[in-house]
């Protein structure tokens, strides 16, 4: 398919988990190997064409724990055979994890893609989440051996610059793809105006053409993200990692409800949205 073609497509990625929403936030959020792969097929069957994912404890808490991903990359492999989403799976789901631990499962599992935290920052007003520069660099070489794609998670600009550094030594491949994380505390806030300000960030520090992005909005900023990100050209993340509340005063009844109405605007707006097979020749996603 040519890039002609491509052009008005759209991807969407589900965040259907993350670390810290819990049961008691909204009791429809997956927890469970089980319940992660029920929901990825299900957003993959509404558009998804990437899950994003993150895997919790027998307490509900993050983890890394590599059994965990094991189980539920198989559970949507066995299960769902006709599912042919794009895993993107994170190294980012507990603070307190060291760096070993953070990419074990890549190394084993080989994901098409896992999450690169292009910088450090205090977290939730509560900790810090560190991603040293040997952390970085060793786990850009990792993913080139593994062939799998960065997806470099800019929590602010200074993070896009990090980026460019990366991709100067080597560490990094362009292509690259960003999601440009809005909203989060602690990192840029989730407005049209600063979407704007990291896109032309990207486009100063890493060059138009050599880099995809997405974008997500948390809270508030949800929908202005994801107008914004559909107009900007860019692709859309949504999910309860990110927002539990799908309106204001009402909690999220499945992250399908967050994709169908990503797809909707997507749509509206006269775009399509992407499938995984599209997916995987815009962002460059090396044949297996």
């Amino acid at each position: 398919m040519d890039n002609k073609a491509l052009k008005n497509k759209v991807i969407i990625t589900a965040a259907v988990t993350g670390a810290w929403p819990k049961k008691e936030n909204n009791p429809n959020v997956p927890m469970t190997p089980q319940e992660i792969a029920d929901d990825v097929y299900a957003c993959w069957k509404a558009g998804a064409a990437i899950a994003h994912l993150h895997m919790r404890d027998e307490n509900g808490d993050g983890t890394m724990d590599t059994a965990k991903f094991e189980e539920t990359v198989n559970l949507i492999h066995t299960k769902y055979p006709d599912c042919d989403i794009i895993l993107n799976l994170t190294t980012s789901g507990d603070i307190h994890a060291d760096d070993e631990i953070r990419v074990a499962h890549v190394k084993k599992l080989k994901p098409e893609m896992a999450s690169y935290d292009c910088g450090s920052m205090n977290w939730l007003h509560s900790g810090l989440f560190i991603n040293s520069p040997k952390f970085l660099t060793d786990c850009g070489l990792l993913f080139q051996e593994t062939n799998t794609k960065p997806e470099i998670e800019a929590f602010d600009p200074g993070m896009i610059g990090n980026a460019a550094y990366y991709i100067k030594k080597g560490v990094l491949k362009t292509p690259v793809h960003f999601q440009f994380c809005m909203g989060c505390a602690n990192g840029i806030p989730g407005t049209m105006k600063n979407l704007i300000f990291m896109k032309e960030t990207a486009d100063e520090l890493v060059g138009k053409g050599n880099y995809t992005w997405s974008c997500f909005g948390v809270g508030h900023s949800a929908m202005e993200m994801l107008y914004g990100a559909v107009a900007l050209g860019g692709g859309i993340r949504v999910g309860m990692e990110d927002n539990v509340m799908y309106a204001k005063g009402q909690l999220a009844e499945s992250n399908v409800q967050f994709v169908e109405r990503a797809a909707r605007v997507i749509r509206e707006y006269g775009n399509e949205v992407a499938t995984p097979a599209e997916a995987r020749e815009m962002l460059g996603l090396k044949a297996r």
